[in-house]
């Protein structure tokens, strides 16, 4: 373990969780987050409780408020939501070897992913980011539940480095120097969790929703390829290894989402009984304009999209699908 402590950029549940990984085998860590009361409360019990009640933090780990106090840290995680990756990156101390990006989404204003985002922002090279994203829901991480996560970088030493910080007897890091598959792979999976959660949530069977995950799986890669990415990627743990587990999960957000809406409730209003962010949500909205931009076909992204948007009934989407024109399954 390093002596220096790792900074983890953000209080949520997945932030929580990763200070916790970190702080089991006796890293010290500075969890910060904004909110003054929820970082009192954390630092006072021990547990973040509106989070990530389930995990007990060692006392390795040190919750803050100031931003200036990360400029002692060796390395920084950033678990904030898509949205705000971009205002706090630009806040950040320009310290530590590298900075690991562990959210999973697009940026809703400009459809970028989120090391495009730190670049413009933070102004850091491409080669000192590293990407965490697999098929990792932060409770049972907490849990000890055995997990597997991807670890990708262009520079393959800086993705050895975090893959040795992160590892654990129950959790297993992998390298990848695909970071536009990694990073779009742990985004769009969240869209079709809510495709999932929808399928549930009618009452459909195993069929529909394995239908609805191949497919799925099938425009990921499509739009994957088209932006640079290498298409094994999406046959490994942040392609169907964490579409599988996102959309098979009730503790999934984006899974939750999209049951709710299949209920009735209308999307604005199933985000705010979430009372978390949902990134599917925002994702679905900007990755139908990306598609649309580099011509790739999406006929299930943009169903999904056009729900969250208010536009269609979840039964004339499901009937828009079904009666497409036939096609090979390879088109």
């Amino acid at each position: 373990m390093r002596a220096e402590p790792i900074g983890v950029v953000g209080a949520g549940s997945w932030g929580t969780a990763l200070a916790w990984v970190l702080g089991q085998q006796g890293q010290p860590v500075y969890l910060w987050g904004r909110n003054a009361e929820l970082i009192r409360q954390i630092a006072h019990e021990r547990v973040n409780r509106r989070y990530l009640p389930e995990a007990t933090l060692p006392d390795s780990i040190v919750p803050i408020t100031e931003l200036d106090a990360l400029s002692e840290c060796a390395m920084l995680v950033l678990a904030v939501p898509s949205a705000a990756v971009r205002a706090v990156a630009s806040q950040l101390p320009q310290n530590g070897s590298y900075w690991v990006i562990a959210g999973k989404g697009l940026e809703p204003e400009t459809g970028k992913r989120l090391s495009e985002v730190v670049q413009e922002s933070a102004g850091l090279p491409l080669e000192r980011l590293v990407v965490l994203s697999g098929p990792n829901l932060a409770v049972e991480i907490v849990r000890g539940i055995p997990t597997a996560t991807v670890a990708a970088s262009v520079r393959l030493d800086a993705a050895a480095e975090v893959q040795q910080l992160f590892m654990s007897p129950t959790l297993r890091v992998y390298t990848n120097h695909d970071i536009i598959g990694v990073e779009l792979g742990g985004a769009l999976k969240n869209v079709y969790a809510i495709g999932a959660g929808i399928s549930d949530g009618l009452g459909f069977g195993d069929n529909t929703k394995g239908a609805l995950l191949t497919r799925g799986l099938a425009e990921m890669r499509r739009l994957g390829v088209a932006c640079g990415a290498c298409p094994e990627t999406f046959m490994g743990l942040t392609g169907v290894g964490d579409l599988f587990a996102t959309a098979a999960s009730k503790l999934s957000r984006n899974y939750r989402l999209g049951y709710a809406i299949a209920q009735g409730v209308a999307p604005t209003d199933a985000l705010r009984q979430l009372g978390q962010v949902a990134e599917g949500y925002t994702t679905a909205l900007v990755a139908e304009q990306l598609a649309c931009q580099h011509q790739v076909e999406m006929p299930l992204l943009s169903a999904i999209a056009s729900l969250l948007r208010g536009r269609c009934a979840v039964r004339d989407a499901l009937q828009s699908l079904m009666t497409r024109p036939p096609k090979g399954e390879h088109e």
